[in-house]
């Protein structure tokens, strides 16, 4: 693979799933770490990324939550107007943290009475911009990578409260079920669908049938799967045999 096919199948994978790590660009890549850190090194110089201790976060994301150069933005705009179709009056609503979840606070509808708890920084600051939600955060240690609250305290108060629907960003789906490669936010998203009554499970088409080093969830364990597809596309075959709704 030449340099320049590298590095955009690198810039990819880090827009994607909006972190990644250096040993697991190695193995996809099948090239050193030492030229994996070469290569991240260049795209931090041109601004394209962040690079981290270890890998590298994506700049459309944590530079600032109010970026316009989102990944895929206007198919996260799809998913949210989906979601935010699942939200009536009065609903207890617990989300992650991402993009997509900050398009569904951004197409909140003015008369709309929640309230939505979240450990994530941008989504609760868009939250707190509308007129008629009630915003709980979930305080702890806060993750510079995810920018949401992680630790014991978060997932303690996550444990408190029985939410009537979960909305979960994430970086990867397959059909082995939900994966991340953050071992912290790993064990929120776990505490999230153990305290939801139901879950739904935010992800732009990219991410189907792509997994990552740690399991969150089987796919039993999500009630609703949002993409920008139509439910009946081929790339979706496989979930629409489940007893998972697919909207």
């Amino acid at each position: 693979m030449l340099k320049t096919e590298r590095q955009a199948f690198i810039l990819r994978q880090i827009n994607l799933h909006n972190r990644v790590l250096s040993s697991d660009l190695s193995s996809e890549i099948n090239v050193s770490e030492d030229t994996i850190r070469r290569d991240l090194n260049e795209l931090s110089e041109l601004g394209k990324i962040i690079k981290v201790h270890g890998g590298a976060l994506s700049k459309s994301f944590h530079s600032s939550f109010l970026r316009k150069d989102v990944y895929k933005s206007d198919n996260k705009k799809i998913i949210a107007s989906k979601a935010v179709a699942l939200i009536t009056d009065g609903m207890f609503i617990l989300t992650s943290g991402g993009t997509t979840v900050i398009e569904l606070a951004r197409l909140l509808p003015e008369h709309l009475h929640a309230t939505f708890f979240t450990g994530s920084i941008p989504a609760a600051y868009e939250y707190a911009q509308h007129p008629n939600i009630e915003v709980i955060f979930i305080g702890d240690k806060i993750s510079k990578s995810s920018q949401i609250a992680v630790g014991g305290e978060a997932i303690s108060k996550i444990n408190s409260i029985k939410p009537d629907l979960c909305f979960l960003g994430v970086n990867a789906i397959d059909k082995n079920g939900i994966s991340d490669n953050d071992w912290e936010v790993v064990q929120i998203k776990k505490a999230m669908i153990k305290a939801a009554k139901r879950t739904v499970v935010l992800s732009i088409s990219d991410k189907i049938d792509t997994h990552q080093s740690i399991k969150i969830c089987g796919l039993d364990e999500v009630d609703t799967l949002i993409t920008e597809l139509d439910a009946s596309d081929i790339l979706l075959e496989n979930y629409n045999k489940l007893n998972i709704s697919i909207l």
